[in-house]
């Protein structure tokens, strides 16, 4: 049942101003435009943001990102404006127990788009896809506490804060400790409608 089930999981799907999707090998240009543009905003959150990728590296990582897609392991998903197919950022589903159908929610958005409510819509519609197609039965979000911009994503879909991690792992760096807050839904019911900005 569980491998019929993965099976049947889509590659794309929308919100109202969204397209959804896993990585296609074409990818990398547009991923590495928006971290080229983002950096100075991604470095203090994201380890993987150290320092600026080159092409050849996004390219590496489009390549294995659209493998781990197809083979379940994750499932990472682009995100691109539904009306001219920018790209917006990145999301997906991470740190997956099949057994227990637990899986964590990541994101992040171009520096020229924050503060248009896209992260929130996307990561609204992916948990609506984790609960409906891939039957989750736990989905979480760990945000760094010092990250408020990202702690108001959860908060406003209603995911519930369940912990305060004190000291759980390093920061983005990898030089510090960091708090972790702990967000976690159960259900399909607990997520709050997206309000869309005019």
């Amino acid at each position: 049942m569980l491998q019929e089930l993965l099976q049947r999981l889509p590659d794309q799907f929308e919100s109202e101003r969204l397209i959804i999707r896993a990585p296609k090998p074409g990818d990398a240009s547009a991923i590495n435009t928006a971290i080229v543009e983002s950096y100075k905003e991604l470095k203090p959150w994201m380890p993987w943001c150290q320092s600026i990728p080159s092409l050849t590296e996004s390219d590496s990582f489009t390549k294995e990102a659209c493998i781990n897609y197809q083979s379940r392991a994750d499932l990472p998903l682009l995100i691109f404006r539904k009306k001219d197919g920018y790209f917006v950022g990145a999301s997906g589903l991470t740190r997956i127990d099949w057994n227990v159908r637990r899986m964590e929610i990541g994101y992040w958005c171009r520096s020229s788009l924050a503060g248009t409510g896209f992260i929130t819509e996307a990561v609204g519609r992916i948990t609506r896809f984790a609960f409906e197609s891939a039957a989750a039965n736990r989905i979480e979000i760990r945000v760094d506490s010092r990250n408020e911009r990202s702690s108001r994503v959860p908060e406003k879909l209603g995911y519930k804060l369940e912990a305060l991690l004190r000291q759980d792992s390093l920061d983005a760096s990898g030089e510090a400790m960091r708090d972790t807050r702990l967000y976690a839904m159960i259900s399909l019911q607990e997520l709050e409608p997206i309000f869309i900005p005019a």
